[in-house]
Formats: C-alpha cells, structure tokens, sequence
C-alpha cells in the first residue's frame, strides 16, 4: 500500500536537502517540492504569517511513521507540520516502484 506525507518547508533549500536524505536512506521514493505559498496561522497564542515551501512525499504504508518520524528530526521548524495518511489505490508501475523501496 502506498503513503503519502504532506509537510511545508521554510524554503525550496531546506526541502530539497531534507528530501535527498531521506531518499538516500530508502524512506521515502520522491518528493514533490511546490512553489512558494503564504501562510497564516496561529503559533504561540498570536497569528502569524509567512511564506512557505508545500512538499509532497510518497513512501509506502510500512515505512510512513519511520519516514515521519525522521522527518520531524531532520526539519528546521521547532514543531514542523507534518501529515502523513495511506492511499486507497495506486497504479501497478507506481506500486512496484514504491515497494522497491
């Protein structure tokens, strides 16, 4: 079964340095590194805003806490939003190439 992981980054640098280290240590098959998107949100009792780099992570459903939790290690937020949930279906190629992993 697949997994995929949403987590927003400070930057496309962060995102990408993170991204090949779990990559490099089979964690995770890819990520998707979007452009820059505002953010508004609530942290520490005030609102705050910023500009954010959306990522999107696939990795299997056997290793998505493993992945997730390596993740929250390696980013540079002190309390990272990271998300991650199991997919309900997924083509044959993309299935053989996450479970390669």
């Amino acid at each position: 079964m697949t997994a995929l992981i949403y987590c927003p980054f400070p930057d496309a640098a962060s995102a990408e340095t993170i991204g090949r280290t779990l990559i490099d240590e089979r964690l995770i098959a890819c990520i998707n590194i979007g452009g820059p998107v505002r953010s508004i949100f609530a942290w520490k009792g005030a609102v705050d805003e910023g500009e954010e780099v959306p990522c999107l992570l696939k990795t299997t459903a056997r290793l998505l806490e493993r992945a997730i939790a390596r993740l929250e290690v390696l980013h540079p937020y002190e309390a990272p939003a990271i998300t991650g949930w199991h997919c309900d279906a997924a083509g044959a190629a993309t299935q053989a190439w996450l479970d390669a992993l």
